[in-house]
């Protein structure tokens, strides 16, 4: 009889220990989903405080970067008359406009300028145009444009690769590292389609 009373209670405390364990595994599961239902979401803000001067440089230099190549493609839809240039224009625009706004929401997100403090320094960048290449460019049309587009969005690209790497090799933020390489490897495969056009113009 003795023995059966002990069975018993020892059954209903195994029970009782299973419920409470049970319960804390579901406090702990919805503690760690979140408003998106979705383990590691806050992972992915762009305004993560982990970030360091490499990434505020990476973005305080490519954005004036990409703004130069999106104006220089927004002159093909009116000069170039390869089909083919007006394809890879258009491509370049779409891709780094929104690129442009996302680095800009992070120095915001960071409490950074967007301008970079050592300003009129962006000839200084590598594959960036200058002024007088610029003008040289918006002042052709046809063959002529797209040969000269062609050889400087090679050149342009290139060191967008450049900086890419740097900060992918330096840089402390996740989502600025996943940018650059992600702009390593589009630009990448751009160089290599210009310069088959560059080849046959």
């Amino acid at each position: 009889m003795y023995a059966k009373i002990l069975v018993r209670r020892l059954l209903l405390a195994g029970l009782a220990t299973a419920t409470l364990a049970a319960a804390g595994c579901s406090t702990t599961g919805h503690s760690n989903t979140g408003h998106s239902g979705m383990p590691g979401m806050a992972s992915s803000a762009p305004a993560g405080a982990n970030y360091n001067s490499a990434d505020v440089t990476f973005a305080q230099a490519m954005i004036p970067h990409h703004e130069q190549a999106v104006r220089m493609s927004e002159l093909a839809a009116t000069r170039a008359a390869d089909p083919q240039v007006q394809q890879l224009a258009t491509q370049i625009k779409t891709a780094q406009g929104p690129e442009i706004e996302t680095m800009k929401g992070w120095l915001a997100a960071w409490g950074r300028p967007t301008a970079d403090p050592m300003g009129g320094m962006h000839g200084a960048m590598p594959g960036m145009m200058t002024d007088q290449q610029m003008s040289g460019l918006e002042g052709l049309s046809g063959a002529a444009f797209d040969r000269e587009y062609t050889r400087m969005m090679v050149a342009h690209h290139q060191g967008a690769v450049a900086m890419a790497k740097t900060e992918q090799a330096q840089g402390g933020n996740a989502d600025a590292k996943a940018l650059a390489a992600k702009i390593e490897k589009d630009q990448t495969a751009e160089i290599a389609v210009l310069q088959q056009v560059l080849d046959r113009l």
